[in-house]
């Protein structure tokens, strides 16, 4: 089991390199083909606009984005040349209301997108619904690679958050092949339960099922000392020289189709390794 086909979405002419090189390093080990779509955003409300509004500013921010998708296909394609790996791009131009379709349209046909972390100062407004429709409406997993990360071909030091949630089991299977190349993967669970069926062995059923692919597993129960489980993660991250966390995604209804809930936010705000989420 491998990942085949990587996408990712680039929305910036200045590319977020480090994504794109945890995406390389990536197709490199798996030999896999690299994928980049390159959008033009019209960042234009067309539906708030008065009647009558001077059609001349649609028609700049339209020529705008598209001289915007041009740009990036342009550095994407500068990019992926220098690479041995094998790679395509596509340009287009989408609305930003309406970003979310196409995004998750070319999400479903790939194994694995590789994502800049959508949040920061320098991040544009469609960075956050990127992520939201590979993994709500593409059904795809999602790899979120901080800024400064060095890209890693394969990580030797797998935390797997573990809270017996549907959405952290599939973001485990969907992790597998990770998993199975990992040195060793760390079953991470916080204050389990004091009543239920594993309370005696927590992670223990993970465990074993992931033992069987022939994972190597260790089991670390933690106590929730830090006010978030993010940062209880991040900090046995950085204690146990982690290179990427696995954990389900969390997400609920409001004035988009879906937004990123609290746990999963804190993580991409604050993760300092990649972060590997499924929902």
């Amino acid at each position: 089991m491998a990942y085949k086909s990587l996408l990712t979405v680039l929305t910036d002419p200045e590319l977020p390199k480090a994504a794109l090189g945890q995406m390389v390093a990536l197709a490199e080990a798996q030999n896999a083909h690299v994928e980049a779509l390159c959008l033009g955003v019209d960042r234009s409300q067309t539906g708030y606009y008065y009647a009558g509004a001077n059609a001349m500013i649609l028609q700049e921010s339209l020529k705008r984005a598209n001289t915007d998708a041009e740009e990036i296909n342009a550095a994407a394609k500068a990019y992926l040349e220098g690479t041995t790996v094998r790679w395509s791009t596509e340009d287009g131009v989408a609305q930003i209301a309406d970003i979310g379709r196409h995004v998750a349209h070319r999400a479903r046909f790939s194994d694995l997108v590789v994502l800049q972390r959508p949040y920061g100062d320098d991040k544009g407004a469609e960075a956050e619904p990127i992520v939201e429709a590979a993994m709500f409406e593409g059904h795809a997993p999602v790899l979120i690679v901080p800024d400064n990360a060095q890209p890693v071909a394969q990580p030797k030091t797998v935390l797997v958050a573990w809270n017996e949630s549907v959405e952290a089991m599939r973001a485990i299977r969907r992790a597998l092949p990770f998993l199975v190349a990992a040195d060793t993967v760390r079953i991470v669970v916080i204050d389990p339960p004091k009543h239920g069926p594993d309370r005696s062995d927590p992670g223990g059923l993970l465990s074993q099922m992931l033992a069987r692919h022939g994972v190597r597993c260790e089991i670390d129960v933690l106590s929730k000392t830090m006010p978030r489980v993010s940062d209880v993660l991040n900090r046995h991250a950085a204690d146990t020289e982690a290179d990427m966390i696995v954990m389900g995604a969390y997400g609920h209804s409001r004035f988009r189709e879906a937004i990123l809930g609290g746990a999963t936010r804190n993580m991409l705000e604050n993760g300092t390794v990649p972060v590997f989420l499924a929902h």
